[in-house]
């Protein structure tokens, strides 16, 4: 191929990015309405536009304002937060099967602050999301230490610590305290319903900031990825690279656990999915990430509302409803694509 024919192709191929970049904003944004609109009562997208741009004090305004809005937002971060977390715990070890969820980083988290709320440490939001991060950050540690050597060993350490953290709590605290037990119940259901009341600007925040950091590191993780003789060779400090990594993992996943529980499902599901949209392009693959993630979130909160008519289902329990059947269409239609 000749070089002119490699940047005629080298230009469809960005063009090709930028429109599937542009089609996802628009669908993200479709999604955000309905999301706003659909429920108990429902808010015509018009009105709900309306109520964004002028609101006027009607019901419907502030149904949108009060609850729709901030529940919207909630899961726009949180989703955006556990599927880039995903994409970056899977691209450093070069696991496809690496999640938050699966590597015991979200059950570090949910122990840390069930502990706090037991010691009366993370009785505040800034508490629970200290704890959050100090218990994620602990697991990620340890499962790496444990497993660094090899994709499954690094699977089963994680496998292993999330039913320790998860099976042996739920049980010991049962035993112990039967109050702490309680509160650990209602928020060992990943959901989005009530969390919107809670104050969300430091979580929210948080969240902005390491997916900031997400799209900075993706250089260095390109070079990562093509092996740590050829990352020297290109300058790449292959050990601040992995720390940055793994600090921007255990801020996502702590602060989307400490605001709504333990939702799985998503750092799995929504890497592969933008994984065959990037073409190879470690930071297009990070933007589609952080916008695949919510759509997928909202589409499922949007299910949890609608699926019973006696009320609302966790969120949780739809992701994995509708994350798992996908997941498993995509691997036997398209096959797995490679690290």
């Amino acid at each position: 191929m000749t070089l002119e024919r490699r940047a005629f192709a080298a230009a469809g191929e960005a063009r090709a990015r930028v429109a599937v970049l542009v089609a996802a904003l628009v669908l993200l944004l479709v999604v955000a309405v309905a999301s706003i609109g659909i429920g108990a009562h429902a808010v015509a997208p018009v009105e709900v536009v309306r109520a964004l741009f002028a609101y006027d004090g009607s019901s419907d305004h502030v149904i949108v304002w009060d609850i729709r809005a901030p529940r919207a937002l909630l899961a726009i971060g949180v989703g955006a937060a556990l599927a880039t977390a995903g994409t970056l715990i899977q691209t450093l070890s070069r696991n496809p099967l690496a999640e938050p969820g699966i590597l015991g980083v979200t059950a570090g988290a949910g122990f840390a602050i069930t502990m706090g709320s037991a010691l009366g440490v993370a009785a505040t939001q800034v508490g629970q999301l200290g704890a959050a991060v100090v218990g994620s950050t602990l697991a990620a540690l340890l499962v790496y230490s444990v497993g660094r050597q090899s994709p499954l060993r690094l699977v089963l350490t994680g496998v292993a610590l999330t039913a320790i953290l998860t099976t042996g709590l739920s049980l010991g605290l049962r035993l112990m305290l039967p109050t702490v037990f309680d509160q650990y119940r209602f928020w060992a259901v990943g959901s989005l319903a009530g969390r919107e009341q809670a104050p969300l600007t430091l979580p929210l925040v948080a969240i902005g900031l390491a997916l900031v950091g997400a799209l900075l590191v993706t250089r260095a993780l390109s070079a990562l990825a093509l092996g740590e003789t050829v990352a020297h060779t290109l300058g790449a400090n292959v050990a601040r690279v992995r720390l940055m990594t793994l600090v921007l993992v255990t801020v996502l996943a702590g602060a989307a656990t400490a605001v709504a529980g333990p939702i799985l499902f998503v750092g799995l599901i929504v890497p592969h999915l933008a994984r065959r949209l990037a073409m190879g392009s470690i930071p297009w693959l990070m933007a589609y990430t952080m916008i695949l993630g919510p759509i997928l979130l909202l589409v499922s909160d949007i299910g949890s509302r609608i699926l019973l008519p006696t009320g609302e289902v966790p969120v949780a329990i739809v992701t994995a409803f509708l994350g798992g059947p996908v997941l498993i269409w995509v691997v036997r239609r398209y096959g797995t694509v490679s690290l």
